[in-house]
């Protein structure tokens, strides 16, 4: 039983008021979005060091009052240092919810369904809307998610991430089914979701899929691509983008290393592999490497395996000025940005279907695109003449 029917059910009981049990819970989540809108317009939450220096910052909140079937509800309305926060929820000087068409496209976007978003209207407002003018914004919104999937792309990206995120979804029964995600970075530095697809199980044959997909979307040139230790993901890159580089993510390796490390030894042993990667150059690295094995294989023969598997994509990343490396051998980027994903599907706890999943993640990932396109990834600007040097090099060896 959710938070929500636990609360109401202990309401009835406790013979409350069920006006006021709505009122209250939809003025605490009507402020909440307010504070998320203000949040997304800003591009960092309260108090991140993200806002140091941004030039714009939250600069507290003025009252309203909102007219609904079940009493007033008292808004605070935030307001930003510049006054340039524009909000979406509530229109200006709107006292009264008679058009709520924008607020159903909002709540449509988040994955909730035209039933569910049907019986609150009604049961809240007691406004009726027509299953044709459902339809409709249903139309509108699929749209959308259909843009996202074919918008042109760069030509251009100096590293692909790719990687997955495990999501409950309703097919007859609940499941978790991995969301595979690709993110790239430009060579001006700048993040972008270019895709993501869900699949029954995670593969490098859907992730070769949606690779495909990109090229035709008009995606040429990619210096690099990241992934996990997932089964044939090298050749996946390689089938599809033959001058591209491959790097296996060192975290996930050091996870995998210490899965067959006991916990007394860990913190030595994961010390000494972190000094690999760390190295100032692949020479450096694969000396470290054969030193860490040599160290530790007599107790743990099992290392010798994880590394031989992945050897091909160990040290990609070094052919990279030194200012990105940190950024090139983890998938720690897409790793943060599914997890913001995950945070906020658990307040959906399942989606019905995966029609719903698909708008609350085009939704989540279009205003995520927004914030990625005012930043730039940290070392990209110092080095962005060599990585212009490293794609013209890479597209003479392809004409060779």
């Amino acid at each position: 039983m959710s938070q929500l029917n636990t609360e109401l059910a202990t309401a009835l009981l406790n013979h409350e008021s069920l006006d006021e049990f709505f009122r209250a819970h939809l003025e605490e989540a009507m402020n909440n979005l307010l504070k998320s809108e203000l949040t997304g317009f800003l591009g960092y939450e309260k108090h991140s060091v993200q806002g140091y220096g941004s030039g714009n910052s939250r600069n507290g909140y003025y009252q309203r009052e909102l007219d609904t079937r079940y009493g007033k509800l008292h808004l605070l309305i935030p307001r930003d240092r510049q006054g340039r926060f524009d909000k979406q929820l509530i229109p200006d000087y709107a006292r009264r919810t008679a058009d709520l068409k924008t607020t159903i496209i909002t709540l449509y976007r988040k994955g909730i369904t035209t039933r569910e978003i049907s019986d609150l209207i009604e049961k809240l407002y007691g406004h009726h809307y027509s299953p044709a003018t459902m339809s409709n914004i249903s139309k509108a919104v699929a749209e959308q998610v259909k843009e996202f999937h074919s918008r042109p792309l760069s030509d251009k990206y100096v590293v692909i991430f790719m990687d997955a995120t495990y999501l409950n979804i309703r097919r007859d029964s609940v499941a978790k089914e991995p969301l595979h995600v690709l993110l790239g970075i430009t060579p001006d530095g700048t993040r972008e979701i270019l895709d993501y697809a869900l699949f029954p199980t995670e593969s490098a044959a859907n992730y070769e899929e949606m690779l495909t997909s990109i090229k035709a979307r008009g995606v040429k040139q990619v210096l690099l691509f990241a992934s996990d230790g997932l089964e044939g993901m090298r050749d996946a890159v390689k089938r599809q983008f033959p001058e591209a580089e491959h790097q296996q993510c060192w975290v996930h390796l050091s996870r995998t290393v210490a899965r067959y490390i006991r916990s007394k030894d860990r913190k030595t042993v994961l010390g000494d592999l972190k000094k690999v990667y760390q190295s100032g150059s692949a020479g450096e690295a694969e000396k470290a490497l054969q030193e860490f094995l040599n160290k530790h294989t007599e107790r743990y023969p099992r290392l010798t395996g994880i590394f031989e598997r992945a050897k091909a994509s160990l040290y990609s990343f070094y052919r990279f000025p030194e200012a990105i490396r940190s950024t090139l051998y983890t998938t720690n980027l897409i790793e943060r940005s599914n997890k913001g994903l995950k945070h906020k599907s658990k307040l959906k706890e399942q989606f019905p279907n995966e029609d719903a999943l698909e708008r609350f993640v085009c939704c989540h990932y279009s205003d995520l695109n927004r914030t990625y396109a005012e930043r730039i990834q940290r070392g990209f600007m110092k080095v962005s003449a060599e990585i212009l040097e490293m794609f013209e090099q890479q597209a003479q060896e392809s004409a060779a």
